[in-house]
């Protein structure tokens, strides 16, 4: 029986879930093209980390964490195949989401992504942003470093967000539930 041949995003998605990033980088495909990023700054994971201790510390809900977590968005539209990596994922603890995850995991259950600017922030603001909405992710907190504002997504329908609030650094932002918190954004100033 013959197979037909794959298309050209197969083909590249095939050869993306292959490779072998060096230690300390990530690969992510996006809108069908592969993005190779060197480990982040000092300056990334500072803001990175002043964020993830917040919300642990006073989020409304139990929250599991990770940094860094593989998800698969596969939901078509202008992302059909897309495999990200947010720089930190919540999930209520209560729904066990990491454990026995795969590399790669789908979207349902969790309860918010957060991003850090990087060297290609046009990514993080535009195309993972309509990624995540996509996929039905409830929030997207996007800290912009060239723009000093952090930003809040919220209300995903279809390929965007229907709530867009956004504080400069060193204001408040309110992240709603099942947070329930105010996210201080003085370390960023």
């Amino acid at each position: 029986m013959a197979h037909e041949p794959l298309s050209q995003e197969e083909l590249l998605l095939e050869g993306f879930l292959a490779l072998d990033t060096p230690e300390g980088y990530r690969a992510e495909f996006i809108e069908g093209d592969i993005v190779v990023a060197p480990p982040p700054d000092g300056d990334h994971e500072g803001y990175i980390s002043v964020v993830m201790k917040q919300v642990t510390r006073k989020s409304a809900t139990d929250m599991d964490i990770s940094g860094h977590k593989g998800l698969k968005l596969n939901r078509g539209g202008r992302c059909p195949k897309n495999y990200v990596i947010p720089d930190a994922t919540w999930a209520p603890t209560s729904a066990g989401l990491f454990w026995g995850a795969d590399s790669w995991m789908p979207p349902e259950g969790v309860a918010m992504v957060a991003e850090v600017t990087s060297l290609r922030a046009d990514r993080d603001r535009e195309v993972k942003r309509h990624c995540y909405a996509l996929a039905g992710i409830p929030l997207y907190l996007l800290v912009d470093r060239e723009r000093g504002s952090v930003t809040l997504f919220s209300e995903p329908d279809n390929d965007d967000y229907q709530q867009v609030v956004t504080m400069p650094f060193g204001k408040e932002i309110e992240v709603p539930a099942p947070f329930s918190l105010t996210l201080e954004t003085t370390d960023f100033a």
